[in-house]
């Protein structure tokens, strides 16, 4: 792999091209290329909020001698529309089919981030916003998270795990489902047991009854382990998926039992206010297990202060690593190469 045009899935890539992403983004950290990209332009393109993906894009972009602008409708349209066959006689002042093509011919390549819609789970597993809003696109694309998947912070947390030396194949990998108000999109969880997977890793999924992840995810995940020579199981038992552990993944999630139902899935949900991780899940794992998560964090609702704030966490180092492993990208896509 020379170059990359798309970089909408971590799967996509083999685990050599995942290695070579890696080291070139060790490469840069360790050693600064600040003409690499001089002259070009990212274009940014928020349809969610964000913080670190947008900061994090950015500064790659100016480490590596380029420029970004943003765009989303909260600082910069006046509404925009998505329906098709719609009728423009509201509020929304542009239709993506003329903005996003506009957005992306002024940069040498577009950033987009469209969330689930959390409505229609067999629309968001299918990823239909983002694909739909991709076919409008005809510049180097990269996925800033979509209704399933989110590669660049998968990328961020291999590199992490690796920095931290933590065991490959015979690694232990939990992600938790962590109690949170609000119900939130799946994007992180299938891409983060996917990442384990693809990184030969023994990976579970710990959640209560009602959350877990849909089928179409876990066994995507499955057949990634298999190829890689890890594996893929799902519990409700903490003692047991803890047991061993080397990296605790903490992320909250829909229901998917009651998806799009606001009121079941709250009902639901505050029955599990007990889902914080604390000090004590670790008993049962490694001495030296780790605390990850992608950010943002509510303390003392998803994970504890003593947690958070102690030893374990490497929440700081992941969020750090977002920036390095999109520069590889970058440098990739725009770039020299690979």
């Amino acid at each position: 792999m020379s170059e990359i045009k798309r970089f909408d899935d971590l799967a996509d890539f083999s685990t050599e091209e995942i290695s070579a992403l890696l080291a070139l983004s060790n490469r840069l950290e360790r050693h600064p290329e600040p003409e690499a990209l001089k002259g070009k332009v990212l274009s940014l393109l928020f349809l969610n909020p964000s913080l670190r993906t947008l900061a994090s894009f950015q500064a790659s972009m100016t480490r590596l001698g380029g420029g970004a602008f943003v765009i989303s409708p909260e600082m910069s349209i006046h509404g925009l529309e998505t329906r098709p066959g719609i009728v423009m006689d509201g509020a929304a002042a542009e239709h993506v089919r003329e903005a996003v093509p506009v957005i992306a011919s002024y940069g040498d390549a577009l950033g987009l981030r469209a969330f689930a819609e959390g409505r229609n789970l067999t629309e968001d597993l299918e990823d239909r916003e983002y694909r739909g809003l991709a076919e409008l696109v005809s510049t180097p694309l990269i996925n800033m998270e979509s209704a399933i998947n989110h590669p660049c912070q998968s990328l961020a947390d291999w590199k992490t795990m690796d920095d931290l030396d933590i065991p490959v194949s015979a690694g232990k990998f939990v992600l938790s489902w962590a109690y949170h108000p609000l119900a939130l999109p799946l994007a992180v969880p299938a891409a983060t047991i996917q990442m384990a997977a693809m990184r030969g890793m023994d990976v579970t999924v710990l959640r209560p009854g009602g959350f877990e992840l849909p089928d179409v995810v876990m066994n995507k995940a499955r057949r990634l382990a298999e190829r890689f020579g890890g594996s893929v199981q799902e519990t409700d038992n903490r003692s047991e998926a803890l047991d061993g552990a080397h990296v605790v993944y903490a992320k909250s999630w829909s229901s998917t039992r009651h998806y799009g139902d606001k009121h079941s899935d709250y009902q639901l949900r505050n029955q599990h206010e007990d889902w914080c991780v604390d000090e004590p899940w670790f008993q049962p794992a490694e001495t030296n297990c780790r605390f990850m998560h992608c950010l943002p964090v509510r303390r003392n609702v998803v994970v504890s202060e003593a947690v958070l704030d102690g030893p374990r966490s490497v929440v700081v180092a992941e969020a750090r690593n977002r920036m390095w492993v999109q520069m590889a990208v970058l440098y990739a896509m725009l770039g020299p190469g690979l």
